[in-house]
């Protein structure tokens, strides 16, 4: 059975950031549609996973030298650089909130308004540059808008062929690698959980993973 979406539960806040800002409000502004509600885009969402598919092909090949699993990668993930052809046969959806639930704002009677939506599930979180003495820097102040904790997002998958037990195991293994995202996802920003379908199904294909590098 092929998983059918990657969910996205935050730990911590995350700026999933579209690269601009909005004058007199916030120096990096969220990537959000014409609703209101927050996504991470597929394509970059499948990056960050080809990071941690890599990471766990290094140790698999670094400790054991099991050279199979980077076939494996880039079956799944595609070869960089490469063009259309190699890119791989999984395909990543943008990770949104869930269908239901972005639904039901939309057809809400009080008709929200974009900026109520994006509101409600954000924040603004300010941070300036401080010198050696302790002090803040002039002109350093910063702010960037936040998606709040707790908040889960759903990325749907797809496959352009099917894929094989190995694959699966090393999604399933690259998905439980990746716990952070967004702006400033090296500096503590971004913590999150990820899972294929639910928490189970993460668990069965990973520990079928486990059996097969053993």
């Amino acid at each position: 059975m092929q998983p059918k979406t990657i969910n996205l539960t935050l730990k911590s806040a995350a700026t999933f950031g579209r690269g601009d800002g909005v004058a007199g409000l916030v120096d990096r502004e969220i990537e959000h549609d014409t609703h209101g509600f927050p996504f991470l885009r597929g394509k970059t969402l499948k990056g960050l996973l080809v990071e941690s598919a890599e990471n766990v092909v290094y140790a698999l090949e670094k400790l054991q030298g099991r050279s199979g699993w980077m076939s494996a990668k880039e079956h799944l993930f595609g070869t960089g650089g490469r063009g259309l052809e190699e890119r791989g046969i999984l395909h990543i959806g943008d990770a949104q909130l869930p269908a239901a639930l972005r639904s039901a704002v939309i057809r809400a009677p009080s008709e929200w308004k974009p900026v109520e939506v994006l509101d409600s599930l954000t924040g603004i979180r300010r941070q300036t540059a401080v010198n050696e003495f302790g002090a803040p820097e002039h002109a350093s102040l910063r702010s960037m808008r936040v998606l709040l904790p707790g908040i889960t997002l759903e990325a749907p998958l797809s496959f352009a062929k099917e894929p094989t037990p190995q694959e699966l195991q090393l999604l399933a293994a690259a998905v439980l690698d990746f716990r952070r995202a967004g702006t400033g996802r090296n500096r503590g920003r971004g913590w999150l959980r990820a899972e294929l379908d639910s928490p189970e199904a993460t668990q069965e294909w990973f520990k079928t993973f486990m059996e097969a590098v053993k």
